[in-house]
């Protein structure tokens, strides 16, 4: 039951992290690229000495083969590489559309973005399924990650040239639909392969926003060494959580 809190708390949470997102990518566009580096440097930490560690640990215990969880990081990696290729799940795409710019554009990518954070909220109560420490750990980089969702999907109706009201009521459709993801978790559970499986495809698919999405976002302008300062403070602040956390 307290498991169950600790996730439903972190799920609520981001609600708030997806609205401060939003709202500080109206109010404070010229600091972004800093905010952005830091959020690269938590997801990486994440992956690196939370969910890969228990990952191999679940492989040892169980005796699992460990390709098993390589494959589906590999297909998460892609899976999502793919997604936000053809789909425009993410506002680094909107460089290629130049001046062609129309609202509904916007609104078709803010709904992405929304069914891409329920998915979040579900990683949260997944995470909780192999145990706490893991569900604690991945809860942080979801309130990171969605605090990134939160700046693109108010940028990507802003750019499409929809309302700032408009803009609001997709950040909070966006903020919503993770803590909606998560209670669905609670009506079923995952043997120790799928849990492998699921870490396995979680830390591509982190890996994938960390590196290849957020990262270049936070460079995309100026690249500098506050920047990649910020990259490494993350990275070094997940290592004191997790050592805190296990």
């Amino acid at each position: 039951m307290l498991t169950h809190m600790t996730g439903l708390l972190l799920a609520l949470a981001t609600f708030f992290s997806t609205m401060f997102g939003g709202l500080t990518a109206i109010r404070y566009k010229k600091s972004l690229p800093k905010i952005m580096g830091y959020t690269a440097g938590v997801i990486l930490g994440v992956i690196s000495f939370d969910v890969l560690p228990e990952l191999f640990s679940l492989v040892q215990t169980h005796h699992i083969s460990a390709t098993i969880p390589m494959v589906a990081l590999v297909v998460g990696f892609l899976l999502f590489h793919i997604l936000e290729k053809t789909l425009l799940l993410h506002h680094s795409h909107e460089t290629q559309y130049g001046k062609h710019k129309h609202p509904q554009v916007g609104i078709l990518s803010a709904f992405a973005l929304s069914g891409h954070s329920f998915l979040d909220g579900m990683g949260i109560g997944l995470a909780f399924q192999v145990n706490t420490t893991v569900g604690i750990a991945v809860g942080i980089a979801v309130l990171a990650h969605d605090f990134a969702d939160g700046l693109n999907t108010v940028t990507l109706m802003l750019a499409h040239k929809n309302s700032l009201k408009r803009a609001f009521k997709m950040l909070t459709l966006d903020a919503i639909v993770p803590t909606l993801g998560f209670l669905c978790t609670l009506f079923f559970t995952l043997s120790p392969t799928q849990l492998v499986v699921y870490l396995g495809f979680f830390a591509g698919f982190l890996l994938y926003i960390g590196a290849s999405d957020i990262l270049p976002q936070a460079h995309d302008e100026k690249s500098s060494k506050g920047i990649i300062a910020l990259t490494v403070c993350g990275a070094v602040f997940m290592f004191i959580v997790t050592r805190f956390i296990n």
